[in-house]
């Protein structure tokens, strides 16, 4: 990585804890990781090792019991409640691995609905919402609700969603774990496509080291830590 390039994403010494009552449960202890911009990385590791806690706080949606978490040049721990929603709408994509697509909305519908929080007009979003279809291979399917899609179709819905904003960032956590082998290739070369084509950053949660053979760099986690 060039160092006067700073990077997406930079965790040091981050440690999560929950607290159940008075039991203290660790789950991440000490990570430090960098994570270049335009970067696909994958973290692997079993039930319970930390991988969707640190999704969590590299996105923005927890914030770290120590430590710093810095990503697009922001340090998390510096912005509000608000101000960080804000922030993640601005800068990160999310892919679940249950799409999360309401069903009674169609596949444009689906994919506009982050950009009702920004100030683009009504023309706006659409032009937004057809070029993500376009990347997604779509555009024939834009009227469809969710009933009517295939799996990977309702995938490649959520990725248009995820990236109709343009973020830095695109966290997809589990991405194919409800796939077929098939659309689950599907959905791998399109996050390669958007990895090369349009430098995307990807940070990817799998336990499928097929899909972890996509990415630039595998992370293995094995009870909160960084190995």
């Amino acid at each position: 990585m060039d160092a006067a390039v700073p990077p997406m994403v930079r965790l040091q010494g981050v440690s999560k804890v929950y607290r159940r009552g008075s039991v203290e449960v660790p789950v991440l202890e000490s990570v430090d990781l960098s994570i270049a911009s335009g970067a696909f990385e994958a973290f692997m590791g079993p039930s319970g090792s930390g991988k969707s806690t640190l999704l969590n706080l590299i996105s923005g949606l927890d914030r770290p019991t120590t430590g710093v978490v810095e990503v697009a040049g922001r340090d998390l721990a510096q912005l509000s409640d608000a101000e960080l929603a804000d922030w993640r709408s601005a800068h990160v994509g999310f892919i679940f691995q249950l799409y999360n697509l309401l069903p009674v909305l169609t596949a444009a519908e689906n994919v506009e609905l982050p950009l009702l929080l920004t100030p683009l007009s009504r023309a706006e979003r659409r032009r937004h919402v057809a070029a993500a279809l376009e990347v997604v291979g779509l555009s024939h399917r834009r009227s469809h609700r969710p009933s009517e899609l295939s799996g990977g179709e309702q995938q490649r819905v959520a990725i248009a969603r995820a990236i109709v904003t343009d973020p830095d960032l695109i966290i997809a956590d589990e991405p194919t774990g409800d796939l077929d082998r098939k659309s689950a290739e599907q959905v791998l070369d399109l996050f390669e496509a958007l990895h090369h084509g349009l430098r995307k950053t990807l940070v990817m949660v799998t336990h499928d080291p097929n899909a972890a053979e996509h990415a630039e760099r595998i992370h293995h986690l094995e009870k909160g830590v960084l190995q």
